[in-house]
Formats: C-alpha cells, structure tokens, sequence
C-alpha cells in the first residue's frame, strides 16, 4: 500500500525538510510527497480503492498501536493507497471531513504543518516498523 503524504506549503530546504526525508526514506513501504501551494491547486486522483486520512485538530488522537492496526487492516482490505493529507492554516473544509476515512489529530496544540509533516512520517516509520517485527517501536 502506497502511504501517500499530501500536503499544502512548500517546506523547501529545512531542518523540518530533512527530519521528513530522514523517515521517508527508512520506509520499507511505498512513499510519496505531494506538495501542493497554500491556495489552489489541485489534490491529485488517488490510486483506487484508497483511504484518505485528514491531519486534522478535530480528529482523533490514535496511539502509534493503533494507527499501525489500522494501516494493516487498509492493507490487508485490499486498499492501495492511504492518502494523509495536510491542510494550510486555515485546515480543511467541511466537504473535505465529510469526504475523509478518518480524521486524525497529534492531540490539542496546534502544530506547524513543517513539523507535522515530520511527526505524521516518523509515526507512519513507527507503524510500518511496528507490523514488520522491528524493535524500533518499544511499547509501554
């Protein structure tokens, strides 16, 4: 399953840039970043059947655990892709939340969209490492 990171911004050359490539790249599934600009342009067609997943202060705070149950379970349904999609700062629309599989939240502060970039690609790391059997989560 692709694991396919839309996001609104340009994060360009940064230290949030290089923390998001760092656990993009240790990934043993399929990636993708899509970066979109602040205003306009469009969300790409997914790859069918897809979940899409909006970062989203309303949503809700999944363990690491059970984020990880949840991308298997999309895998194993047979899903192709999971598209997260992050918003600018205004957030999303409510046609958009409507539309969405899950809304997922990194708990009550707001975050930067550079940092949550990072946060979603090292948790999505955790999860993958998680189903494959590797230590790197350590639950407690």
């Amino acid at each position: 399953m692709l694991l396919h990171i839309i996001a609104r911004g340009k994060i360009g050359r940064s230290p949030e840039a290089e923390l998001t490539d760092r656990y993009l790249k240790r990934l043993t599934w399929p990636s993708k970043l899509t970066e979109l600009p602040d205003r306009g342009g469009s969300v790409p067609p997914p790859t069918t059947p897809a979940v899409t997943v909006l970062l989203d202060e309303r949503g809700k705070a999944l363990a690491s655990s059970e984020l990880a149950a949840r991308l298997e379970r999309w895998r194993d349904e047979g899903r192709r892709e999971c598209r997260f999609v992050i918003g600018a700062a205004d957030g999303h629309s409510d046609t958009e939340r409507e539309a969405a599989d899950l809304l997922l939240s990194f708990g009550p502060a707001t975050w930067p969209h550079l940092l949550a970039r990072a946060m979603l690609a090292e948790q999505l790391y955790r999860a993958t490492s998680w189903l494959a059997g590797h230590p790197y989560h350590r639950q407690g």
